[in-house]
């Protein structure tokens, strides 16, 4: 199977083609933990199992790195604390092939089960941790489960980041968060002084949306309405906002016995067919960072805190 789609192809032509109608920005950003990290395999692999479970992030997220490298395109890399330090390597790849490092916390516990001292110490320890690795600034975070609350973003200004990429804002989900006055009818908001919000994207229904950014609702949809999706998302003006796991493009990983019906349908529904998906993708649009995201003109550099941003 080829790395990439071919650039002369159609698929080249239709990513050429997003940028030169001007319409909203791609920014591609990838959760960096392994496949026991994931919640949905919380109530059979206990914390204390992680050490001795096959590690097997490494490989995956190289594997990423090499569809990026052929695609020609760069991505915000949310690497968790608990992966780094024990995978430095694959860190300073990640920043060496001129991706954005931004910080996922470190022991992937949900936001929602933490006291703030709690989270302040997960969160400061990661990006300690990557900021000594690298000798560089994470200007972003983004929370396990996309879990976030508005009692974590002044923690998050106070540690010294930029940006929080944590908000889905769909209907209802039993692990997502929600942070006040962010809807899909606003992407990228600015939360106060140089702190902003940007959303994972939905496809708008009122103030929610139905989750279009990536995960089991990637692997699940048929592609080409997925890049249906996408391209409807950006003729609004809106940018696009995916996300992926290095477990997602692996159906290799363990079979984990104990896991409830629908536990084990969210972890593994069509794992075997999202690498050949996230190929055809990464060489379908223009991606970015989720930093340059921002520097790019999202949001407007004279909004005011809360205000939306790419109505």
């Amino acid at each position: 199977m080829a790395i990439a789609p071919s650039r002369d192809g159609a698929d080249a032509s239709a990513k050429q083609g997003v940028g030169q109608a001007g319409l909203g920005q791609t920014a591609l950003s990838i959760d960096v933990e392994d496949w026991f990290h994931a919640a949905n395999l919380a109530g059979v692999v206990p914390r204390e199992a992680w050490n001795d479970c096959e590690s097997r992030v490494e490989r995956n997220t190289m594997r990423i790195l090499q569809i990026l490298d052929a695609a020609n395109i760069r991505a915000t890399f949310f690497v968790l604390g608990w992966v780094a330090e024990r995978c430095p390597g694959l860190v300073r790849a990640i920043a060496e092939g001129g991706h954005e490092v931004a910080c996922h916390g470190h022991g992937h516990q949900l936001v929602t089960s933490l006291q703030p001292g709690e989270f302040r110490a997960d969160v400061s320890r990661a990006k300690k941790y990557l900021e000594d690795l690298l000798g560089m600034r994470v200007r972003g975070y983004r929370a396990p489960s996309f879990s976030i609350m508005d009692w974590a973003i002044p923690i998050l200004q106070q540690l010294g980041f930029e940006y929080d990429s944590s908000v889905v804002p769909t209907i209802a989900h039993d692990r997502y968060g929600r942070l006040t006055g962010v809807h899909t009818g606003t992407p990228v908001a600015l939360l106060g002084d140089g702190f902003h919000e940007v959303c994972i994207s939905c496809l708008p229904l009122g103030k929610r949306g139905i989750p279009w950014g990536g995960g089991g609702y990637f692997r699940l949809a048929p592609y080409a309405l997925w890049s249906q999706g996408i391209r409807a998302i950006l003729r609004s003006g809106r940018p696009y906002v995916f996300y992926i796991h290095p477990w997602e493009i692996d159906a290799g990983q363990p079979r984990i016995s104990g896991l409830k019906a629908t536990e084990r349908f969210r972890h593994r529904v069509n794992l075997g067919r999202c690498e050949e998906r996230f190929i055809a993708l990464a060489g379908a649009f223009p991606w970015t960072t989720i930093g340059d995201l921002i520097d790019q003109g999202y949001p407007n550099r004279d909004a005011t805190p809360r205000q939306a941003v790419g109505r």
